[in-house]
């Protein structure tokens, strides 16, 4: 007796995908980036065709990196990085204008997910939403809160950019 295929949600073959790194020293070259190649990695194993990840000063060049990689229609934008208290911390300030539509049950998945291993995750700011047909996200600059906050995205990226393109029956 053959098993039944499991049941998938959103076959990401063929979607396109952003990656924005707000690291002002890894802008400067002070130190390479070490989340933007996580991200690219995890991406391309789901199905995602990223573009090369953007590695910008934090503040501002956020929200030029966001606006340059919306007029190419992507799925999903994950930008790393920004998300903290730190004067220059300002990535989910750049984010929310573009944002129709925000969906917080994400970041709050990450910030649980991140705090079951640090309290400190509890400081990440961030958000979460829809422009248009791309799914925005803010994770945080670390490898391993990328990690937990990709570990959420897993189970749910391909439906969402399922309903976000209308395909989806519900």
């Amino acid at each position: 007796m053959s098993m039944p295929e499991p049941h998938r949600h959103g076959e990401a073959t063929g979607r396109k995908a952003g990656v924005v790194i707000a690291s002002t020293r890894a802008a400067a070259g002070v130190y390479d980036d070490l989340t933007g190649p996580v991200i690219i990695d995890w991406l391309t194993e789901h199905g995602f065709e990223p573009f090369p990840p953007l590695v910008v000063p934090d503040g501002e060049p956020v929200g030029a990196a966001l606006r340059a990689l919306l007029t190419q229609q992507p799925a999903v934008i994950i930008t790393s990085g920004g998300t903290g208290l730190s004067p220059t911390d300002a990535t989910p300030e750049q984010t929310l204008p573009f944002l129709d539509r925000e969906i917080p049950g994400i970041m709050e998945g990450i910030r649980s997910a991140g705090t079951a291993k640090t309290p400190l995750a509890m400081l990440s700011r961030g958000h979460a939403g829809a422009a248009g047909q791309t799914f925005i996200v803010n994770l945080p600059g670390s490898p391993k809160g990328v990690m937990d906050g990709l570990g959420v995205l897993d189970p749910i990226l391909g439906h969402l950019c399922d309903q976000l393109e209308g395909s989806h029956g519900h």
